[in-house]
């Protein structure tokens, strides 16, 4: 039987139904399980299945400490407890303290990285820093952090491949070859958030749109409420998810713009703020009763559960021609422009075989995402 260690990094651990990485490991980790390995969990927070072990750890207090603070010593002590056969590390940047404390205790596992962001994206040949991770300018130390810890894994998984060829191209500018070591692994859909049957908007009555992303500026949330406005009106509502409710105040010191735009949004006529209060239930009752979504403009999106989440849901997604979007959805809900978007917004409120082809499309779009299909294809990668 092999043991997989899972490490991670839960940013919002009062919140873990808005921690994207929490929600990939309860979903990933029992499907490991399915398949006959045995999985460890070491994070602030457990998942939900209690087949899965768990190891406690400190939650880091803000995204830097997450990327540049550790512990040889505790994780040599894990290590030794555990005696993992694969050593998943999701925060990258902490594979060289890994690496390290695998030596201390004579550890000859596998070590994964699961690059589930990067803290670059690309415009054209340019290589551009994400804003989120540059505050007092150490997006380039995050940056070639992240290159060192991709030169100490075995295996680097990525979920796209737009995410592969920034990557690369990245590595290869740093004088790293990738090769063999890379390995695409899209994360797995919520079996909770599949339906077959998404209804279409009813002519003259009112249709819904919903936005279920953070709303960091870094996500593109100022170019979004421009959108908001340009597409609000008597025959369209717009539900926007505020995932995260009040926030820790170390966090919001570091970037108070979820709730600038929260406000922002709120007061947008025809624009409702949703809060589930961090219960999936209630979560999929708002993507239930919408038609369609609406992806971030987020340049660096190498990849987004918060999409995949409406599709599985058979709503189609409306996107700006960026990033992993511009790869995975189909070409006819691609725009450039707020008006683009309205006329693309028309067609799927206003042509029945238009919303039927195109709701059936992103449900079959998540079905090689079932958490089966994605465990079987994880134990290969590491293996």
């Amino acid at each position: 039987m092999t043991t997989v260690l899972y490490l991670l990094n839960i940013s919002n651990p009062d919140r873990l139904s808005a921690d994207s990485g929490w929600v990939v490991a309860d979903t990933l980790l029992p499907a490991l399980v399915d398949a006959g390995a045995k999985a460890v969990f070491a994070a602030p927070a457990p998942v939900s299945d209690e087949r899965v072990g768990f190891e406690p750890t400190a939650v880091p207090g803000t995204k830097y400490r997450a990327r540049f603070d550790g512990d040889t010593a505790a994780l040599a002590d894990l290590l030794r407890r555990t005696r993992p056969d694969v050593v998943v590390a999701n925060q990258v940047e902490s594979a060289p303290l890994v690496r390290a404390a695998m030596l201390e205790a004579g550890s000859d596992a596998v070590l994964a990285g699961y690059c589930h962001y990067l803290p670059f994206s690309f415009e054209r040949a340019d290589l551009l820093l994400d804003p989120s991770l540059d505050d007092a300018g150490l997006g380039r130390p995050v940056l070639l952090t992240f290159l060192a810890g991709v030169a100490a894994l075995d295996r680097v998984l990525v979920h796209s491949e737009t995410a592969a060829h920034w990557l690369t191209v990245a590595a290869g500018r740093a004088g790293l070859e990738l090769g063999e070591r890379l390995r695409i692994v899209p994360p797995p859909r919520d079996p909770a958030l599949v339906r077959d049957d998404a209804p279409a908007p009813i002519e003259g009555a009112v249709a819904a749109a919903v936005y279920n992303h953070r709303l960091y500026a870094h996500y593109g949330t100022e170019e979004f409420l421009r959108l908001a406005v340009e597409l609000v009106s008597p025959a369209l509502r717009l539900t926007v998810m505020d995932l995260f409710g009040s926030r820790r105040p170390g966090r919001t010191a570091l970037d108070a713009s979820p709730e600038r735009f929260r406000d922002a949004l709120a007061a947008v006529p025809g624009v409702e703020v949703a809060f589930d209060g961090g219960d999936r239930t209630r979560y999929r009752q708002v993507l239930a009763s919408s038609h369609f979504g609406i992806a971030p403009y987020r340049p660096s999106c190498p990849w987004s559960l918060s999409v995949i989440d409406c599709q599985a849901m058979g709503l189609p997604v409306i996107s700006p021609r960026l990033g992993w979007m511009a790869e995975h959805i189909h070409p006819d809900l691609l725009f450039d422009t707020p008006a683009e978007a309205a006329k693309i917004t028309a067609r799927l409120t206003g042509d029945p075989a238009f919303y039927a082809g195109h709701s059936a499309f992103a449900k079959a779009s998540t079905e090689a995402l079932a958490p089966a299909v994605v465990a079987a294809r994880y134990l290969e990668a590491v293996a």
